[in-house]
């Protein structure tokens, strides 16, 4: 994302994971806690350089926290092989418990990796408090989101394009109507987010900025 940006591997269940970290500028003190996000379908080209995880990433700089992206098992240089979810979730655990074992959290997924992302915040928050949740592209047509516990929903923001021809709108409403969880839905937007990820980034800059719930 820039030229402060860290690569390096830690150890996963699977092997060896890729992993990228962003600190935020010095000048905005300690960080505020560290944000984990996770990527794209790895059977369909997502990695952790995808344009909106970087995005995602930037906001959560922008805004003080350190920011940890990774590659799931069997994408880049990271070991194992495609798990359907189940060996993803245990990579993210895994990238929290290295980096973020303790202090603020923030748990954060596009498309599959929202998927992920929500079965990492059920599953975290049963020992810890989960202090900021982004979904983006929730991947609710082909895979079983986890529901979002009624506790976290002020701290939660689901985005999703108007148009996305990957995860049709209509299935994420079907995952999120029954838990009253609000949706915000970016007008004339795709799955990617082509020209509009300023907005994104803007949006969840916006979350990030609002009080502690």
């Amino acid at each position: 994302m820039n030229s402060q940006t860290q690569r390096m591997t830690i150890d996963g269940t699977a092997g060896l994971m890729e992993v990228l970290l962003d600190e935020p500028a010095p000048a905005l003190g300690v960080p505020r806690g560290t944000a984990v996000i996770a990527h794209p379908h790895p059977l369909f080209g997502g990695t952790m350089d995808n344009k909106v995880v970087q995005t995602l990433a930037r906001a959560f700089v922008l805004c003080g926290w350190r920011a940890v992206r990774f590659n799931f098992r069997g994408v880049g240089k990271s070991q194992g092989a495609y798990d359907e979810g189940r060996g993803e979730l245990l990579d993210y655990l895994s990238v929290v418990a290295h980096f973020a074992p303790e202090g603020s959290l923030a748990v954060a997924g596009f498309s599959f990796g929202s998927f992920v992302a929500s079965h990492a915040a059920q599953a975290l928050a049963q020992t810890r408090v989960v202090e900021k949740l982004v979904l983006v592209g929730t991947a609710a047509t082909r895979f079983q989101v986890a529901p979002i516990a009624p506790v976290l929903h002020d701290r939660t923001l689901v985005v999703h394009g108007e148009v996305d021809e990957t995860v049709p709108l209509v299935d994420v409403m079907d995952w999120a109507r029954p838990q009253s969880l609000p949706v915000t839905v970016i007008p004339g937007g795709e799955h990617f987010f082509h020209g509009q990820l300023p907005l994104l980034r803007n949006l969840v800059v916006r979350h990030l900025s609002a009080p502690f719930a």
